[in-house]
């Protein structure tokens, strides 16, 4: 009965920004891991980010780093992912997805280790 909607992707220029959210329903986002995955035509599905149940974890893929913030606001039942300095290689279909429990402590990085997934929202960065 999890449901997750993602929304705020579209048309942005390089070097712009975009704040990507994924409320759920049925689920608390408190009570998880959640991360954001993304899918480019003709490539397999990447990490992009992952925050543990508590909030105090965070791991991202290593061509977003330092440009890309996840984050959970538990009183909109609410995942974001804010991306910076966007780049024409960020351009794919994000997702979001509910962790399977491991650890409080722990962020999970594999598609394995995801139970759930929203049905995705497109991102497209021009040069």
């Amino acid at each position: 009965q999890v449901q997750l909607e993602e929304s705020g992707g579209g048309l942005v220029q390089a070097g712009g920004s975009l704040r990507l959210s994924c409320a759920a329903s049925g689920r608390t986002v408190s009570s998880y891991a959640m991360g954001w995955f993304r899918q480019a035509p003709g490539k397999e599905r990447e990490f992009v980010g992952g925050i543990s149940r508590s909030g105090g974890s965070t791991a991202y893929g290593d061509s977003v780093k330092g440009r890309f913030t996840i984050s959970k606001d538990n009183a909109k039942n609410t995942v974001y992912l804010r991306m910076n300095s966007l780049k024409s290689e960020d351009t794919a279909v994000y997702y979001c997805g509910l962790g399977v429990p491991i650890r409080d402590d722990y962020v999970p990085i594999r598609l394995f280790e995801y139970g759930a997934w929203g049905q995705g929202t497109q991102v497209t960065v021009s040069s």
